[in-house]
């Protein structure tokens, strides 16, 4: 977005109090804002907040912008700025405060999102099989968690190769009927 187009949304939001202007300048500078906040905070959620609380200053305030004195980008930036000291004494004056991201058990080398997202996927199919008989059970574990063929399946449990295959069909059949009503 140019600096004249950024320049006239202010003008509207400050005259008009414009809601599609303050979309687009919103829309232009929060990502960026969100980069400035966690390079200052290192935290997402403190990022955030600095996101917000500019741009309701900038809502607020926006009559005050002069184009005269400097770019949008330079006063939305110093408006940030301004809001960060404010944030870090807020947090100088209450340090016991603590956010998500200081509470979080895992050290980020121990369990990567993938193999976070993983786990819980994991312990919700875990959660799911629990809700099967015992012979079902058995069937859709050696299939789809050993990776057995039905053939191979059959084999080791000592049962036909029809007995097997209709029990896969009924315990997906009951799985699906569960997703449903989780739904």
């Amino acid at each position: 977005m140019s600096a004249d187009k950024l320049a006239e949304d202010l003008s509207l939001i400050a005259k008009a109090r414009c809601k599609e202007a303050f979309r687009r300048v919103f829309t232009h500078f929060a990502p960026r804002l969100k980069a400035f906040g966690f390079k200052q905070f290192g935290n997402e959620q403190l990022a955030m907040e600095l996101v917000q609380e500019t741009l309701l200053t900038l809502w607020n305030k926006a009559h005050l912008y002069d184009p005269d004195k400097a770019a949008v980008s330079t006063w939305v930036y110093r408006v940030a700025r301004n809001q960060s000291f404010d944030m870090m004494r807020r947090q100088a004056a209450r340090p016991e405060t603590l956010v998500a991201d200081d509470l979080w058990p895992l050290d980020s080398q121990d369990l990567e999102p993938d193999d976070l997202e993983q786990q819980i996927l994991g312990d919700q199919a875990r959660a799911c099989l629990a809700l099967l008989p015992k012979a079902q059970r058995q069937v859709i574990e050696k299939i789809y968690v050993e990776d057995k063929t039905q053939q191979e399946t059959a084999a080791e449990l000592g049962v036909p190769l029809g007995t097997v295959k209709s029990r896969v069909r009924l315990a997906l059949e009951r799985l699906k009927e569960h997703l449903h009503r989780e739904d």
